[in-house]
């Protein structure tokens, strides 16, 4: 894999869960104390070579070469029984998957839950949407999300659902404590019927404008800033 982006290769190199083999910079990006300091071969470039070799103009004058994205283990995830766990229910845009997995990182979320299917992985796009931190943050692939979220609740966490729905409780309303499970449907159709079914209760956000939803990035920085708060509260 190619990471693009000073805060997707820094946290890489930082993190050190995936080898970073080399590193393409341009000669001012070459001069960043943590690229000289990463013990890693760093070819020095023009911006158009790091752009070619990553193949985005998104680099930010740095790129390198990564073994590929180690995706946790979702059983392990579940069986932890604690924190807060945030699933995606088919989620397919690299953007949102990376600003949501960066916003979890940073509010201390213990993982992220993506399905296998029709749901965005963990590209160079996303490590670089998340400002690395998915290097930090456990991501696990599940194959079926409504399943996934059953064996949650046998392992005792509740799972709330964010939706725009009737049977929806307002976002303020839930204790928020405890194992916790945040499900986020994906953008335009939300959650799919099944998924909803298998959350123990439905929240929703207040919406006092003219437009009928908020982008899924921005539902999931609300929601989990909000159960950040309670918790420390």
């Amino acid at each position: 894999m190619i990471l693009y982006g000073r805060n997707a290769v820094h946290e890489a190199l930082r993190a050190g869960r995936r080898p970073v083999r080399r590193a393409w910079a341009t000669r001012g990006a070459a001069r960043e104390p943590w690229l000289a300091a990463a013990g890693v071969p760093v070819e020095v470039v023009d911006a158009a070579a790091v752009a070619a070799r990553c193949g985005s103009d998104a680099h930010q004058g740095v790129c390198a070469e990564a073994g590929p994205y180690p995706y946790a283990d979702a059983a392990a995830l579940l069986g932890a029984g604690d924190g807060v766990l945030v699933v995606l229910d088919e989620v397919q845009d690299v953007q949102n998957l990376g600003a949501i997995a960066r916003t979890a990182e940073c509010a201390g979320a213990a993982g992220l839950l993506i399905g296998e299917r029709r749901s965005a992985e963990v590209t160079p796009a996303a490590c670089k949407a998340s400002a690395g931190a998915v290097e930090h943050l456990p991501v696990a692939r599940v194959r079926n999300v409504a399943d996934a979220l059953g064996e949650a609740k046998a392992a005792g966490w509740w799972c709330y659902g964010a939706a725009a729905d009737a049977r929806a409780v307002p976002w303020t309303a839930p204790d928020w404590t405890g194992p916790v499970v945040l499900v986020l449907g994906a953008e335009g159709k939300g959650l799919r019927p099944r998924v909803a079914a298998a959350c123990d209760q439905l929240v929703a956000l207040p919406l006092r404008g003219r437009i009928a939803s908020l982008n899924v990035g921005a539902a999931a920085a609300a929601l989990l800033y909000e159960i950040a708060r309670r918790r420390t509260s």
